[in-house]
């Protein structure tokens, strides 16, 4: 037990017996009425416990002579001290034992068998030595009936980890082995660590406990085995009790809660206490007698709450030494209880950091469509390194990044999140895939010796139907065609990030109209079940599989491909956790694409309206005809007034109509407000006005301006 509990009261567990000699050791443990004359039927015990009413006998201490029928047993002192952990003298051996002595066999460690309701005439109660009624309940029997009791119910109660499973424990562990009905209170917002409460101290009932109304409590614990009396007041606890509860600072509960032991209901404090904590109408609830014991739950710092036991009117009342069990019960849940507040703090904080080092939606770039999930390697580990990423690009191309940073814990994440928004950064410059990577290794390189990382980075081109893909240390993607098959890209592998002084090699592929490409980490398809190349084909197949049953003309859809990808995972399949990015190619057909070189010159922003017009007269959109000319003018004046190379411009037809005016000028326009005496200042004003959206994006030959229309 908590030595801090055991201090606070006494440490003697026995009482001597009215009418014994006090010298006697222990002070005759057992009185039984039945005279002692022959030992020829010993009574049947088990581990010094009673079965049927019959009495406990008394066990001699080691290093003294045995009590046997016509001697006196030595009333001197014995010479070693009573033991109050479970190995007292009910499980002492005599030093000389008769040959017809009984010797008591061990006791499991468990919560022990409650006995009979049942005495025989004559039996005595062990501790008052008088005798009990047939029919009424027996007090608890042996101290180590306290002490393994304590010690299961501390065991249940360390078993939970979140708030609600060790409440209940406390709750499970004491109804009805200790008490028939059981209150918890708690501290609403419960304080965690050494945070300091402002604002006045209020409790919150959490949760109650009863014994049922119908049950069969034979083979309990400390309570008899007999018919459970009609429903009364402990079958409405919630409904009796007040939900909160505001401790007023110098009142009988606050002085309670302070002074931490635990107290009778029927002690002076505590009867002025409970009816602040319960209400108006918890008294109705409150046997009489020492049948209610409030006991503060005090943790780490600070009381966190109470907890309020209570037994029936009709059963035994609670025992002096009953105050030690419920000190320790109330300790333990309380420790228990920070202990579950400061895990749900740091799982919070977890939770909140992946969600921030994750994308929380993923965008919707022209010519593509995106879908990802991410599963989290177990419920106790639910910050990993893997991500995943979207980068829209110039030119609305887009770029499918995944990574994995090797490890599982809050380190892990944060160099996740650091590699992903380097990774957002080198994308926004529109650098080739292999540079990215190769200023990821600097980065990682940065970070530490030992932070390495596998990553693969992809640029979709939607225009040219390709896709650009270099490599580092992770595994290949997987490209699921419209017809069906399933094929491993071969990309070369490269080095790790981390590793450093590695170059790193792209490699350019068809991306089909269609198609679907398939980003993971190795989770996906490694664990300790199978090699990572026999996931990755079994991945191949399950693609190919979920395909066929769309047939060849119409692909799966996409987030329920992802559901079934998943699907492929067993119960041994889940040691790291899982990125997964899916893209569905639909590019954009050459019919809705116009493309042309402007040179620098003053007749270039005239060339360009007549071109424009050209183009949405071809494609029925001429309702856009004077919004595209006026924007594509003002755009491309400005790309002419400083580009020493030919400006290109190009028109997108998708689901908007899209306007990208590049040049070889790397300094980005930034919309101002033109005042009353300027000329010029005001073309980025109208395009913000009259676009639906519009951006510029450096690229490393210079920048990108583009802006979107609604079609009509």
């Amino acid at each position: 037990m908590d030595s801090k509990g055991v201090t606070e009261q006494p440490t003697s567990f026995e009482r001597p017996e009215t009418g014994v000699d006090p010298a006697e050791p222990r002070g005759a443990l057992v009185r039984t009425s039945t005279p002692s004359t022959t030992h020829s039927t010993p009574p049947q015990t088990t581990g010094g416990d009673t079965r049927g009413g019959t009495a406990l006998p008394a066990q001699a201490r080691a290093g003294e002579t045995p009590s046997t029928p016509g001697t006196t047993t030595p009333s001197g002192p014995s010479k070693e001290p009573p033991d109050i952990v479970g190995n007292g003298p009910e499980h002492s051996q005599p030093s000389v034992a008769e040959p017809d002595a009984h010797r008591p066999r061990p006791v499991p460690e468990a919560i022990p068998p409650q006995p009979g309701a049942e005495q025989p005439a004559g039996s005595g109660e062990r501790r008052t030595g008088q005798g009990v009624q047939s029919g009424r309940p027996t007090p608890m029997r042996r101290d180590g009936d306290r002490l393994r009791f304590v010690g299961a119910a501390t065991r249940r109660i360390a078993r939970g980890i979140d708030l609600d499973e060790i409440v209940m424990g406390l709750c499970r562990a004491t109804v009805p082995t200790f008490s028939d009905a059981i209150l918890v209170y708690l501290r609403d917002p419960l304080p965690v660590g050494d945070e300091r409460p402002t604002g006045p101290v209020v409790l919150r009932l959490r949760r109650t406990d009863r014994i049922p109304e119908e049950r069969d409590t034979e083979g309990g614990g400390f309570l008899p085995a007999q018919a459970q009396p009609e429903p009364s007041e402990l079958s409405e606890l919630s409904a009796l009790t007040s939900e909160l509860c505001e401790v007023r600072p110098g009142g009988a509960l606050a002085e309670v809660l302070r002074g931490v032991r635990p107290v009778f209901a029927d002690a002076p404090a505590a009867r002025a206490a409970l009816p602040e904590l319960l209400g108006d109408d918890g008294e109705l609830i409150i046997p009489d007698g020492q049948r209610a014991i409030l006991a503060p739950l005090r943790g780490r710092r600070r009381v966190i709450g109470a907890a309020v036991f209570l037994r029936r009117p009709d059963r035994i009342a609670f025992e002096p030494d009953d105050l030690l069990v419920a000190a320790q019960l109330a300790t333990h849940s309380a420790l228990g209880i920070d202990k579950a507040v400061l895990y749900g703090r740091e799982a919070y904080i977890a939770d909140e950091l992946q969600r921030t080092m994750l994308p929380e939606t993923l965008p919707r770039p022209t010519g593509v469509r995106l879908a990802s999930r991410y599963l989290p390697a177990a419920e106790t580990a639910r910050v990993g390194g893997d991500w995943y990423d979207a980068i829209p690009l110039p030119g609305s191309r887009v770029a499918l990044v995944v990574g994995d940073v090797m490890g599982h814990s809050m380190t892990s994440a944060a160099i996740m999140g650091q590699l992903r928004t380097t990774a957002q950064t080198l994308a926004g410059l529109d650098l080739p895939p292999q540079e990215v990577l190769h200023h990821l290794d600097e980065q990682a390189q940065r970070l530490g010796t030992d932070r390495m990382a596998t990553c693969l980075y992809a640029v979709y081109d939607p225009v040219s139907h390709r896709i650009t893909i270099a490599n580092a240390g992770h595994p290949p993607p997987v490209l699921l065609h419209l017809g069906g098959r399933a094929e491993v890209l071969r990309v070369p592998a490269g080095a790790p990030i981390g590793v450093g002084g590695v170059d790193f090699e792209a490699v350019e592929l068809d991306a089909p109209a269609g198609a679907t490409l398939l980003l993971y980490t190795d989770g996906l398809v490694e664990s300790r079940l199978r090699d990572v190349w026999t996931g990755i084909e079994q991945l191949r197949e399950k693609l190919a599989a979920t395909a066929q049953l769309t047939g060849p003309d119409h692909p799966p859809p996409l987030e329920a491909l992802c559901d079934e990808v998943l699907d492929m995972l067993g119960p041994g399949d889940r040691d790291d956790d899982i990125a997964l990015l899916a893209a569905r190619f639909d590019g954009i057909a050459p019919s809705d694409v116009a493309y042309w070189f402007l040179e620098p010159e003053d007749a270039a922003p005239g060339r360009a309206r007549r071109l424009a017009r050209r183009a949405l007269s071809r494609w029925g959109m001429e309702e856009l005809t004077d919004s595209v000319e006026l924007l594509v003018s003002e755009v491309v004046t400005n790309a002419v007034r400083y580009a020493s190379r030919p400006v290109t411009l190009r028109l997108l037809r998708t689901d908007v109509l899209r306007c990208e005016v590049g040049d070889d000028v790397p300094q980005l326009p930034r919309l101002r407000q033109a005042r009353a005496t300027d000329e010029g200042g005001r073309g980025l004003y109208l395009v913000n006005r009259l676009a639906r959206r519009w951006g510029a994006t450096r690229l490393s030959t210079g920048k990108v301006v583009w802006f979107e229309l609604n079609r009509g």
